[in-house]
């Protein structure tokens, strides 16, 4: 009796182990099923009540804003950045995140802002709405819903531009920066915005829109052939060599909007920029051409960061910018879940942007015929010294 009661404590503590290897391997199988399920706002899109909409002649309404918007002095930057950012709130209650989430806004100030907007900042002063972006979730999720989300994000968009060629450009020099979701945004702005409109167009120093799938054939504006050239686009989605799944699912699931204002799966090639060479082009750019890699995660706003130079090469191959791997331990994902699927908290051609958007400004204000901008003068304005930008 002893004996096979010890046998069967045996067999019920193996069945038990078996029971939770199959449970810990069907975790790391499903782990990525189980997690886009909590961020499932649950609810379809057409019955979703949003947050508030922002109001963009308030300050809070924007991530970054020149101290005195209306005006500039004479050591600002010669041009202006609108900025429109990436995918940052991770979902669950909204399908479109409040402008005043304050997780989302603490990884704009800790990543994004000083990764991907700092190459920019030598160049102009930074406007960077805050919007109701569509979800992270909206970005793991084929459905209509995701679609919907990204549609109505761009709602707030184009209005925070709208507000900021009327209120606050007086006929500057402009570039438009785009990160990934905000990029693809950025495109619809500049089809709707600026492409047919000669005046905006003309003080266009260019747009840059990283990570970003924008059709080869049919760009909203023409693409960078050149370094130089000014009133261009530059667009790309990389992937690094050898991953192979990265990229199908850059060619497969990536959304470019139509004509008609939707969003449809990208059908044909993609523009691809090679920042290093800064211009659009089949040719192999070698590393000892990359101007710098950084990772400025938690770099104190305004300070800049140091470079890595020959970090990475780059070529463009079907459609997407092909990387080699960086050999700094910086340049690996790091993070949440969630984190790991946003932008990077680091980036690899952050000395090639900067270079890149000078020159472009450069040669626009070296035309004899760009009219340069004149400085509003404002009734009862105290000029003072004062940062040029400033993170709420």
């Amino acid at each position: 009796m002893a004996e096979t009661s010890r046998r069967t404590r045996i067999l019920f503590a193996a069945i038990a182990v078996m029971v939770v290897g199959v449970l810990a391997a069907g975790g790391v199988v499903w782990r990525d099923d189980i997690l886009r399920t909590r961020l499932d706002p649950k609810v379809p899109f057409q019955t979703y009540d949003p947050p508030p909409a922002p109001d963009y002649a308030r300050r809070e309404s924007w991530s970054l804003l020149p101290s005195e918007p209306q005006t500039w002095a004479d050591d600002d930057p010669a041009a202006d950045v609108f900025f429109v950012g990436p995918t940052i709130y991770d979902g669950g209650a909204h399908w479109n995140a409040p402008i005043d989430d304050e997780r989302s806004d603490a990884f704009f100030r800790r990543t994004i802002g000083p990764n991907y907007v700092g190459p920019f900042v030598r160049v102009g002063r930074v406007f960077a709405p805050r919007y109701r972006q569509a979800s992270l979730y909206s970005m793991l999720t084929l459905r209509d819903d995701a679609r919907e989300a990204r549609r109505f994000a761009y709602g707030d968009v184009r209005q925070a531009f709208e507000h900021y060629m009327a209120a606050y450009n007086h006929g500057r020099p402009f570039l438009i920066v785009g990160v990934e979701q905000g990029g693809t945004l950025a495109s619809r702005l500049l089809a709707e915005e600026v492409a047919g409109d000669a005046d905006i167009r003309s003080r266009l120093v260019a747009a840059y829109l990283i990570q970003t799938a924008v059709p080869a054939d049919a760009p909203p504006i023409p693409l960078c052939t050149s370094p130089t050239e000014p009133h261009c686009l530059a667009a790309w989605m990389s992937a690094y060599d050898g991953d192979r799944e990265r990229a199908q699912q850059l060619r497969d699931r990536s959304l470019v909007w139509t004509s008609e204002g939707e969003l449809a799966n990208l059908s044909g090639p993609a523009a691809c920029y090679n920042p290093i060479l800064g211009q659009v082009s089949g040719a192999a750019a070698p590393a000892r051409l990359a101007r710098g890699a950084t990772n400025a995660t938690g770099l104190e706003w305004g300070a800049r960061p140091a470079l890595q130079t020959r970090q990475i090469s780059a070529r463009c191959e079907n459609s997407v910018l092909r990387v080699s791997r960086p050999r700094s331990a910086a340049f690996r994902p790091t993070g949440s879940w969630a984190n790991q699927r946003k932008m990077p908290g680091y980036n690899l051609f952050y000395g090639d942007l900067e270079a890149n958007a000078e020159t472009r400004l450069n040669t626009l204000m070296a035309d004899p015929d760009f009219a340069q901008a004149a400085r509003p003068i404002l009734e009862g304005a105290e000029v003072t010294d004062s940062p040029v930008h400033r993170i709420d």
